[in-house]
Parts: structure tokens; sequence; C-alpha cells
């Protein structure tokens, strides 16, 4: 395994990491779950992403078995929460001070933690001032509850105006965003965020790296019904994810990953990898022979030359454009 700098703070998180994102509570029981844990355990992932919303909070409950019974030491572990969906009243969703606290109490007592590593704002909340929802999380930094803050599907005006604020009070900023980054999803990673790598030190923890399976080849002929879209309650995805021309691109990747001899999945996970404002990968996975196969992405990445990469490209054709330099006019 490999560990990168949570951004420009001082935190090592595994390259690849561990997420339980539609698998935990909804595709596979604790036993299960605890096999596929093991596995990246033992690949060296350190990092385990959670948030209150998955399962409405059985993955944390699986999670935070699964943590007592291993005994794993805490020391050892970067573990994270997201807070923004924790239920149907009235204040148990958004960012307001008194659902930030709430939720994070409860997500730490079902995971059965004193504190998680990073605490996430789920997404941005229009109905709640920013200065508030800084203002809660740098309380529970301060008070131990979490070591670091961040946000997820922020948009780099949103995420500078927290750093704005809490430059002004004086209040812990947002250290990393945990947005959607793959072969098909590239913008805002690569582009939008890019200022805030130098400006601010952002770390990423990246989701959906397969794009939701699309990657892996797997819907290549339909849908399995062991698989993701196959799941009572995804449908909204199919939309999102069966698009016949990124299925025609996919197939025509596979030759790349042959070359490469690895699996689609494990090229998709490798390419992403390569980007070096990428802080760690989230996979997911539902057996742990998938575990397996995607931790061997690490070797992959280390095979990809400029060539493939450059085919990869080809391939694509969705690389966002570079911002024009006019002095060169």
């Amino acid at each position: 395994m490999q560990y990168r700098r949570l951004g420009r703070s001082g935190l090592q998180v595994s390259a690849l990491s561990f997420g339980s994102w539609v698998t935990f509570g909804d595709q596979i029981d604790v036993d299960r779950a605890a096999e596929c844990m093991q596995v990246a355990y033992e690949h060296g992932v350190n990092f385990f992403d959670n948030a209150e919303a998955y399962a409405n909070g059985k993955s944390e409950l699986m999670m935070g078995e699964i943590f007592h019974s291993k005994g794993w030491k805490r020391s050892d572990l970067v573990v994270s929460t997201k807070i923004f969906w924790g239920g149907d009243g009235p204040n148990d969703r958004g960012l307001s001070r008194k659902h930030v606290l709430e939720g994070t109490y409860a997500a730490l007592d079902r995971l059965q933690m004193d504190y998680v590593d990073l605490v996430f704002c789920h997404r941005p909340d229009l109905h709640t001032p920013v200065e508030e929802t800084v203002r809660a999380m740098s309380y529970l930094v301060e008070q131990g509850y979490a070591m670091y803050w961040g946000t997820s599907e922020w948009s780099a005006e949103q995420i500078r105006h927290a750093h704005g604020i809490a430059r002004q009070y004086n209040l812990v900023p947002p250290t990393m965003e945990q947005p959607q980054y793959n072969m098909f999803h590239r913008d805002r990673v690569e582009s939008e965020y890019a200022p805030l790598y130098h400006d601010v030190g952002l770390g990423t923890t990246i989701w959906s790296p397969l794009a939701s399976g699309l990657l892996t080849g797997k819907y290549n002929d339909g849908i399995p019904e062991d698989s993701r879209l196959a799941t009572a309650g995804y449908e909204w995805l199919k939309d999102q994810v069966l698009i016949e021309e990124r299925i025609e691109k996919v197939r025509k990747l596979s030759d790349i990953a042959d070359q490469v001899d690895a699996s689609m999945a494990q090229l998709a996970l490798a390419w992403c990898l390569t980007n070096d404002d990428v802080s760690t990968v989230i996979t997911g996975a539902s057996r742990p022979e998938q575990v397996e196969e995607n931790m061997q992405a690490i070797e992959v990445a280390d095979r990809l030359t400029d060539t493939h990469i450059d085919s990869i490209e080809a391939i694509l054709d969705n690389r966002p454009a570079e911002k024009r330099d006019w002095r060169d006019n």
C-alpha cells in the first residue's frame, strides 16, 4: 500500500481506501462486510469511509460492530462520517449547528468510537448560514470529536467561502473535499478545484472511481442480478450510468487493460491514482474477492506509461480544457 498526505495536513491516508455506501446494510450482512474489511486492512488500507445517511445509520452500526470485534488499534485507523441526512425530523437534516453536533454524536455512538478522524458536510446546505456550519465543524475539532473536517460536493466558491470565514474568526478551516471522480466525471476535480490544491492545500477523498460499476465492464451486456443497479432503491442510478456512448468507451478501454495485464476495474482505479491531487480513492465491494482485485490497482498504476495514458485520453476524449495563457496569444 502507498500512503498520501491528506492535502496540506500531516495525516497519512492509504491511497486506496474502503467505503460502505450501498453495500453495507443494503447488499451484504455484517459477516460479509467483516470479511471485506479484513482483506482491505490486510492490504494496508487505513481509511474507512461512512456516513449517517448510509442505510439510514445501519452502515455505521455494522462498521462499528466490526471495528469492535476486530480489536484493531484505533490509532492505525482513519475513520470518517458525513453529516446531512440524519432522519425525517425538521432538525434531522442539513448543516445547522444542532444537527451537525447531534448527528455527529449519534454517528459516534453507532461507530462505538469517541471520535472520528474525518467528518464531512455531506452536501452544502442552502438554508443554513455558512458561518454557522463552519463554527459547528470547528467546535467538533476543537472538542476532540473529530480530527479534521471537510466537505462533499461543495463548489470551489463555497469551499473558499468557508476558508474565508475560518480565517476571519480564527476557526478551524476545512481540510478535505469528497467529490465524485472517475474517467467520465472529471471537470470538478481537475479544473474547478485546481487553484484550491495550491491556495488552501485541499485534500480529496474521491468517491465512485468505477462510475457506479460501469468502469468494471460488468454492464457491457446488461445488468447482472447481483449488481448495484439491480439493488432496490437505486433505480435512479440507471439513467446516470447506463449511457451507451460510455459503455462503448469501456469496451475500448478493456483493450488497454489487457495490455497492462489488469482488469477493467483495476485500470479505472489505477487511472485515478495517477492524479497527484487525489489523496485517496474510496473503493467499495460486496465480496472479499473484489477487495483483493481492487487492491492490485496500486501495482497497475505503476505499470501505466505515458503511452498508455495517452491512449486512454484518446478514447475518453473528455480532458477538461486548460486555461488559456493570453501571453502566448
